[in-house]
């Protein structure tokens, strides 16, 4: 089932620690941090490395391409939705809707790739449709 009327997506909380990735997005760029100590990369954005701590991180440009890992379509609304944990071709597993599909074709393993919708607050919003 395919949504007809586009949901209204809440403006995130920006900070210090997140206003380049809520930049990058207005930009239609997908950012994740990198830890130059552990090499590790991260989602969400933040200032310290999860991984080991360090403060030695920094912005890198993400691909945009992922895998469903898992998801449900809630149509017990007024506007049905899809909910993911896709995995990042980078690594972290992250959370997300689904948009611009049919919503029974979607499928665990199912590649997808990032694209973004305006909040109410009028920063982009990185969410995820099947891939072209």
């Amino acid at each position: 089932m395919t949504s007809q009327t586009e949901r209204t997506y809440v403006a995130p909380a920006v900070s210090m620690e997140t206003e380049a990735f809520w930049q990058a997005a207005d930009e239609g760029k997908f950012l994740l941090k990198t830890c130059g100590d552990c090499n590790q990369i991260h989602y969400y954005p933040r200032a310290i490395c999860p991984h080991c701590m360090s403060d030695n991180t920094e912005w890198v440009e993400a691909s945009g391409k992922a895998k469903i890992y898992t998801f449900t379509v809630l149509r017990r609304v007024a506007i049905p939705y899809a909910v993911a944990y896709v995995t990042l071709q980078e690594g972290p597993t992250i959370m997300t809707n689904i948009v611009d599909c049919d919503f029974d074709t979607l499928a665990v393993g199912m590649d997808v790739e990032v694209t973004f919708r305006k909040t109410d607050g009028g920063h982009d919003l990185p969410v995820f449709r099947p891939a072209a």
